[in-house]
């Protein structure tokens, strides 16, 4: 099972390292011997609730629900205020206003992590996780850095924010692009989808999406680039970018840190 290790490092792995004593560090690690056969349940039955309604509700990963899940155990938490409810048509009042409040304060204290900060994720944009996958790929240490069962995880993530029409948006809940789409889908192939397979034939609908709108010669500067280093698209079809723009200063109209925070300004595009 999945534990959340908060302000710890590992002197062994050669890939975390901290100038602060890992102060705020929160590193999700897989221990198979973790959680009784109860907690495992629970946290199984919380991820198919957030596969089954993920199109009404758009939270940004279940990995959230499981790191709560996993501190209230901890802290042994128990809710002791009652839910408030106000019905419809009903006035509300000031002594359910107040016990919302002291209800809510109460569970975020229990969230709290020991060295002082509450747990979050950066996880909303559909473009931070393919290029981290190509990296470890392109240098031969894609199953060194990421386990199984961390590449299990990987994949999970990425079925559980597609779109219903088979694509992946820029941010999590965002409508389908070429970009995000085309990165995710040779994610998905680089962690050992077939081309039909995946949750749902995962892989199959975002070959579709991306064959429905145009083909991948119509994703954004990044992807190009992104695809040409993989050596499945050509250099000649990438917009330049002369890294001389980065000596302009940040006033300047085409200043490349400006252009370079958004895979489809058209700054990026005037560069070329």
């Amino acid at each position: 099972m999945w534990r959340l290790n908060v302000g710890k490092g590992n002197e062994n792995d050669p890939y975390i390292w901290s100038t602060n004593n890992y102060l705020g560090r929160q590193i999700w690690e897989f221990d198979p011997k973790a959680g009784t056969p109860e907690e495992r349940a629970e946290v199984e039955e919380a991820r198919q609730n957030f596969y089954k309604n993920r199109f009404k509700i758009h939270p940004d990963s279940d990995s959230d629900l499981l790191w709560q899940f996993q501190f209230q155990r901890e802290k042994n938490f128990k809710q002791t205020i009652p839910q408030p409810k106000v019905e419809d048509g009903e006035e509300v009042t000031f002594e359910a206003t107040s016990a919302a409040v002291r209800r809510s304060a109460q569970l975020f204290a229990a969230l709290q992590s020991k060295d002082g900060h509450w747990p979050a994720i950066n996880a909303g944009p559909m473009f931070f996780l393919p290029p981290l996958v190509f990296t470890m790929y392109i240098t031969g240490t894609l199953n060194t850095v990421f386990p199984a069962e961390y590449r299990k995880e990987m994949l999970r993530y990425i079925y559980y924010h597609q779109n219903e029409d088979g694509g992946w948006g820029l941010y999590v809940g965002g409508h389908s692009m070429m970009f995000c789409t085309s990165l995710n889908y040779i994610c998905m192939r680089m962690l050992g989808v077939e081309p039909d397979g995946g949750l749902d034939n995962a892989a199959e609908r975002a070959r579709k999406w991306i064959f429905d709108h145009g083909g991948i010669t119509t994703s954004a500067s990044w992807g190009k680039t992104w695809m040409a280093i993989l050596g499945v698209y050509e250099w000649a079809g990438c917009h330049p970018m002369p890294p001389e723009f980065w000596l302009f200063p940040d006033w300047f109209p085409l200043h490349a840190g400006r252009c370079a925070l958004s895979p489809y300004n058209t700054t990026t595009y005037a560069l070329g």
